[in-house]
């Protein structure tokens, strides 16, 4: 593994890079396969092809109105997490919806964090 902010070699149990002090899984510029510099933007690493995580805000790659919009009319019973690959938080939703009515108030809460720009989609915990 390699750190994505400054290209160091890691450990995979390592919390953050000893080199630059990032943690880890931030950043965009290296690859964290091969440890190659990555071009702007890049969904594909060109010298391992292996697919390049998103970043924090990215919404694994949805539209931010679309996924705003289905979180605001949909979000109670966490459809917005299905389609971000969410399923863990999807399944919660839906329970808090059906057994305690709270479902709705979390949909609120990451549909203010989606317009802020705030809401993290942790790759690593995709089911």
């Amino acid at each position: 593994m390699y750190c994505k902010n400054c290209g160091e070699a890691m450990n995979d149990n390592q919390a953050i890079c000893l080199k630059c002090g990032v943690k880890t899984g931030q950043g965009t510029a290296f690859c964290s396969n091969c440890g190659n510099a990555l071009p702007e933007n890049a969904a594909v690493c060109l010298n391992c092809g292996v697919a390049v995580k998103g970043a924090e805000g990215d919404l694994a790659g949805k539209d931010k109105v679309t996924i705003a919009l289905i979180c605001f009319f949909l979000g109670g019973l966490g459809i917005h997490n299905f389609l971000m690959g969410e399923t863990k938080k999807g399944v919660v939703k839906i329970v808090a919806s059906f057994c305690f009515g709270l479902g709705s108030i979390l949909a609120l809460i990451d549909f203010v964090k989606i317009l802020m720009d705030k809401y993290v989609v942790d790759p690593d915990k995709l089911f």
